[in-house]
């Protein structure tokens, strides 16, 4: 089953570090809310959800020689999701971007 919400995994050494405390960092769709999110994690990894935050995370301009824009960062929307305790996710289990 493709996930249609769940689009990609944040690896970041912020994320990493924040993995030790059970939380996970996912982009996900911009329509999708906290108890959408949890259901379809918890359908996908089956595992228990215990708290789901979202972050809008805003676009962004990196600018080159003589104020040419250089590189464009999308607005995106990034779900931390924190596991129950005694939860573990396997992170061999990759989910597959669904770009069109």
């Amino acid at each position: 089953m493709p996930s249609t919400l769940l689009k990609k995994q944040v690896i970041t050494e912020k994320s990493a570090t924040a993995q030790e405390s059970n939380k996970h960092s996912f982009i996900v769709d911009p329509r999708a809310t906290k108890i959408d999110i949890k259901r379809e994690f918890q359908i996908i990894y089956g595992l228990k959800v215990a708290k789901v935050n979202i972050v809008a995370i805003k676009p962004k301009t990196k600018w080159g020689h003589k104020k040419s824009v250089v590189q464009k960062r999308n607005q995106a929307k990034k779900a931390i999701i924190t596991l129950a305790p005694n939860q573990k996710l396997d992170l061999k289990k990759d989910i597959k971007s669904t770009k069109k």
